[in-house]
């Protein structure tokens, strides 16, 4: 499976159709916002080279964004983005 930021780009020359990430706007594959993540994350899924492209960037450990339909943080999978700062107070929870 090519994993080279080279090859996939010249696999995705070859192709009729430009790519999800160079068709739609390349911002969403890197913003702090979790709405535009999951944005990109489905515009991903038809894409024919998804899985070179998740490899390559698992094997580059990019630091950040989504590639192949998965969101990177840190150079790992995760299943989502949170919002950055403190996470919204739970309400009816019973203080003791």
């Amino acid at each position: 499976m090519p994993s080279s930021l080279i090859l996939l780009t010249t696999q995705a020359k070859a192709l009729d159709d430009p790519l999800p990430c160079h068709r739609e706007n390349p911002q969403l594959w890197f913003s702090d916002l979790p709405a535009d993540l999951q944005l990109a994350k489905a515009y991903c899924q038809p894409c024919p080279v998804r899985r070179a492209c998740l490899a390559g960037a698992v094997q580059r450990g990019e630091p950040h964004g989504v590639w192949g339909g998965e969101i990177l943080a840190r150079g790992a999978i995760i299943p989502e983005k949170r919002t950055r700062g403190r996470p919204p107070r739970r309400t009816g929870r019973v203080k003791s």
